[in-house]
């Protein structure tokens, strides 16, 4: 890669009608990040989520449907894959991840391959209740075997890949629910890589409306514990070189 070109780290991006959050969630990382390329994914919105991210600096990739947090995460690596970039980081369009903690989650990169931005770690204060809280423990607690290091945020989306795992994603990363974050994750580890967390702060959203409901939370739990055995099940993939 030739300096001044393109930028080393590629932000990823999955908006799925966030017209209300996505411009300035752009803008704040182009602000506070190191250096790098913006890419949103348009998950098939219906609103101005493509051309608000385009205004406020980002290329835009726009999926004729939506398809979910793993279809634009993929189409997203591939992006990064295609075009030679070293690390990618997922930033969610809605602003709960904060910007000014790209830099923390990217450092992790040079004794890992995957860092995960924790919301459970020391300085983080966030907080989930009930069945959530359960599927995340139960979680944490067997991706943490897995992998051979504790990890308590399994689900957190705000996590970043070297080229090796960019490649292992190209490969074999899953779209289906919950896929993106457990799914992925254990076929990473089983393949190889190696996975760290750091602990950050998240924010509020800054845009739309949040769900927060019993009926949703209970098939939360229902569905996280079937994404694990489903992921649990899957055939070990093969190495993905450096």
């Amino acid at each position: 890669m030739t300096a001044g070109i393109r930028a080393k780290t590629l932000v990823i991006m999955p908006a799925w009608n966030e017209s209300e959050s996505v411009g300035s969630t752009v803008r704040e990382v182009l602000a506070y990040a190191p250096p790098c390329d913006v890419l949103v994914v348009d998950d098939g919105s219906t609103d101005g989520t493509a051309r608000i991210a385009a205004e406020a600096g980002a290329r835009v990739i726009r999926l004729p449907f939506n398809m979910g947090v793993g279809g634009a995460m993929r189409t997203g690596f591939k992006y990064a894959l295609l075009h030679g970039y070293d690390q990618a980081i997922q930033v969610d369009a809605d602003g709960q991840h904060d910007p000014r903690e790209i830099k923390r989650v990217l450092e992790g990169l040079s004794d890992a391959d995957i860092v995960i931005g924790s919301r459970f770690e020391d300085r983080a204060e966030y907080e989930v209740k009930g069945p959530r809280k359960w599927a995340m423990i139960v979680l944490g607690g067997v991706l943490s075997k897995i992998s051979g290091t504790r990890l308590t945020d399994v689900t957190s989306g705000f996590r970043a890949a070297n080229r090796r795992a960019i490649r292992q994603y190209v490969a074999h990363y899953p779209a289906e629910y919950l896929g993106d974050t457990i799914d992925s994750l254990v076929v990473a580890v089983r393949s190889g890589c190696k996975v760290v967390q750091v602990p950050v702060n998240m924010r509020p959203r800054q845009g739309g409306t949040p769900s927060h409901h019993p009926l949703k939370a209970a098939v939360y739990l229902v569905r996280s514990g079937l994404a694990l055995v489903f992921a649990l099940t899957r055939k070990k993939s093969s190495p993905v070189g450096d």
